[in-house]
């Protein structure tokens, strides 16, 4: 699999009395579909994974397996801090037929660097599907060293890293220092502009949950050396990356998209709804991009 493009880091939205909504989230793939995005990525930090169940966990990704029939590759969390409970998940997917795992690095734990790669190489060898790291030091408190990821690059089915530590640095060594044939994907919506022009593949992206097709032709410009529009574009999107993360991720996206009609419901504990004042500010933004 060629990860390159856009792909949508998925809410998961929930009914009023906390359950999972599951004709909703199908409206919702249609959506990301219809407006041109390379893929889904159910199930990841923004699909509240933290406080899906087991089953609720392997229930959105056959959902959204099932939904896109085809359409699009769907890239499902299957992370964990445990490596046992990783490797479940990951065969789960693989066997329901996810086109690759996204993986969160150990959280809690804070594992060594080689703890790190003994992790992973250890979920790559077990099951045989693409994987795609994912380094977020924010939520996890351990960053994905570029060194730990050059090796991992060695591994045959460990096919890229999506990176939300907010170093150029970082990006800049691992282009460097990995095979051409991994792809860096920005973890971070407003610095994906200067990620792909250091040579990374994409995003995986939150705020395409809201601005699907503005976000595609964004991305797919930035890809295509257009980056007179690429950049016209980035700072159309801007106001968007920031109050989409004003407060913790995913209740301002979800603040949003409930302001569009759209189905997201309120986040879980203990995540609580943004404050009125987020609400507004939220607003203000998509007034101004004309997306409410």
């Amino acid at each position: 699999m060629e990860v390159r493009g856009l792909f949508t880091a998925l809410i998961t939205p929930f009914k009023e009395d906390g359950g999972l909504d599951e004709e909703g989230f199908r409206r919702n793939i249609d959506l990301q579909i219809e407006n041109s995005v390379d893929g889904i990525v159910p199930v990841g930090t923004t699909g509240e994974s933290a406080t899906l169940s087991r089953d609720e966990h392997k229930k959105v990704v056959e959902i959204a397996i099932d939904h896109a029939n085809g359409r699009v590759p769907v890239i499902a969390g299957t992370g964990s801090n445990s490596t046992t409970e990783a490797i479940e998940f990951t065969e789960h997917a693989k066997d329901a037929g996810a086109s690759a795992a996204l993986m969160i690095s150990p959280y809690y734990n804070k594992p060594t660097q080689e703890g790190i790669y003994q992790h992973f190489r250890k979920i790559a060898e077990t099951v045989d599907i693409p994987i795609i790291l994912y380094t977020v030091p924010g939520r996890t408190r351990v960053n994905i060293e570029p060194e730990t990821t050059k090796r991992l690059a060695k591994i045959p089915n460990i096919i890229g890293i999506k990176d939300a530590a907010g170093s150029m640095d970082q990006i800049s060594k691992e282009i460097r220092e990995c095979d051409r044939n991994f792809s860096i994907i920005s973890g971070d919506d407003s610095l994906s502009l200067p990620i792909i022009a250091l040579g990374g593949r994409g995003a995986i992206s939150v705020v395409s949950n809201v601005a699907p097709k503005m976000m595609s032709e964004f991305i797919h410009a930035a890809l295509d050396g257009n980056m007179e529009r690429a950049r016209e574009l980035h700072y159309q999107l801007y106001p968007l990356f920031k109050i989409l993360f004003i407060e913790t991720n995913p209740s301002p996206v979800k603040a949003a998209l409930n302001m569009m009609g759209m189905d997201a419901g309120n986040p879980r504990l203990p995540l609580v709804p943004v404050t009125e004042e987020s609400r507004e500010r939220i607003k203000k933004v998509l007034e101004e991009m004309e997306i409410l």
